[in-house]
């Protein structure tokens, strides 16, 4: 989702006659497009704030923006704590950035952005879709985000995004699609479509003009028969919403890539229930096998908090159980760590940072080695890729199960190209292989 919001922000400034550079120190602009779901990221944003005070005292006019879910969780009190910033901008207010930093600029003082009743459903006004639009039709990226709805309403404990982001809100189909139609005619050959929990788009509000009521499944195939699209992808699942009929989009549409980010969080059904996650272990090893039968070949990764207050020995077995019967390609695994605002903040049962640190790399080393073995079984086989880095006849490439796969070949190759390479080599985290039909 961030990295979206850094494309859209990146989009409205160009309207702006905004040039961006990756030069810190000559920037006349900074912007701090930030993510609050982890301590780690948030006291990160702080220390380059804390950094960033120096270019502001060598070059005045420089401004200095922090955007996202830090924004809008912290809001006052970054500009209590870091001056020299000029504007605050929230998760639902970003399309307006450019009149913010204006706003700044002219009144010479400090501007925030923020929402206060994450209640009232927001999303893109029509007039700024139609901006976006215009912007994304000039370019000649061959992969691209779409977001098809913002927030959350199923408040996990842990969790900050309700809070940073707002209640649920679905995107209207009509404008999706539309935008999509533009990109794919521009050159994109593949779409990710974003939202915190895709499986409940459609659920909160109406997104047909006639009312009629659409699916995830339902837009998932519409989007799939645009004609053009190579690829598409989405995340993120919540696995308390993931239905048959979603399931069955892995085998029915072939442009849908077989991969898919189901994040469980815990294998214990203690720890799940303190979490509010809403599901049960057993639901969620009847929701792998059903994947798996509807398309067997499916690549299959989550995510895992450790060390969650109240977990006990005993439950962490029941993840590492998981990991067993699971056998993931990857998750995305973290320590536990308190987030302003949420339940989870008063629960008992703190565990302490050295069992949480003993814990997390205990998992991921058998993660590590299980995404060995994984790959190592993909050796011979052909794999459909898309170029993104060019080198010195290596290529960094994609395949649709979302490896990383480093290919040789002969031929020069450009990026976005789609080729088929077999696999010679498997690492932990990529392949590695050669162009074939040269």
């Amino acid at each position: 989702m961030n990295e979206r919001d850094s494309e859209i922000i990146s989009q409205s400034l160009a309207e702006y006659n905004y040039i961006e550079t990756m030069d810190m120190d000559s920037a006349d602009l900074i912007i701090l497009n930030t993510c609050s779901i982890r301590a780690k990221a948030e006291q990160k944003v702080m220390s380059l704030l804390g950094y960033l005070r120096k270019n502001k005292k060598r070059n005045p006019r420089l401004q200095i923006c922090v955007a996202g879910c830090v924004a809008q969780q912290e809001g006052q009190s970054i500009i209590e704590r870091m001056p020299h910033v000029n504007l605050v901008i929230g998760t639902q207010h970003i399309y307006n950035i450019a009149t913010h930093l204006e706003d700044s600029k002219k009144k010479s003082k400090v501007v925030t952005s923020l929402s206060k009743n994450y209640d009232i459903p927001r999303f893109i006004p029509q007039t700024e879709t139609t901006s976006e639009t215009a912007v994304t039709e000039q370019t000649s990226s061959f992969r691209r985000f779409v977001t098809i709805m913002q927030g959350c309403n199923n408040f996990c404990t842990y969790c900050v995004v309700p809070y940073t982001r707002g209640r649920e809100v679905s995107r209207k189909i009509d404008d999706i699609i539309d935008e999509i139609k533009v990109l794919v005619d521009s050159g994109v050959k593949e779409i990710t479509l974003l939202g915190q929990n895709v499986n409940s788009y459609g659920q909160t509000n109406t997104v047909t003009a006639d009312g009629t009521p659409i699916s995830f499944p339902q837009l998932l195939t519409a989007v799939s028969s645009i004609k053009g699209l190579q690829r598409l992808r989405f995340t993120t699942s919540n696995p308390k919403d993931l239905s048959d009929d979603l399931m069955r989009c892995f085998r029915d549409l072939d442009n849908l890539c077989p991969q898919f980010h189901l994040p469980v969080q815990a294998g214990s059904n203690n720890v799940l229930k303190r979490m509010n996650r809403k599901y049960t272990i057993e639901k969620y090893f009847a929701l792998v096998d059903a994947l798996r039968s509807y398309r067997p070949d499916i690549i299959l990764t989550t995510d895992i908090i450790v060390g969650f207050p109240g977990e006990t020995e005993d439950d962490f077995e029941k993840t590492m159980e998981l990991l067993e019967k699971v056998r993931f390609d990857g998750s995305f695994s973290f320590k536990y760590s308190d987030r302003p605002g949420t339940a989870s903040v008063n629960l008992d049962g703190k565990v302490d940072e050295e069992e949480k640190s003993r814990r997390l790399a205990r998992f991921q080393k058998r993660q590590n080695e299980i995404s060995l073995e994984n790959n190592i079984n993909h050796i011979g086989k052909v794999f459909k890729v898309m170029v993104e880095v060019c080198g010195d006849n290596t290529y960094q490439c994609r395949a649709t199960t979302n490896h990383v796969v480093h290919c040789r070949s002969s031929q020069e190759l450009l990026p976005g190209e789609i080729v088929d390479v077999k696999i010679d080599h498997a690492g932990h985290h990529s392949l590695k292989g050669f162009v074939i039909g040269e």
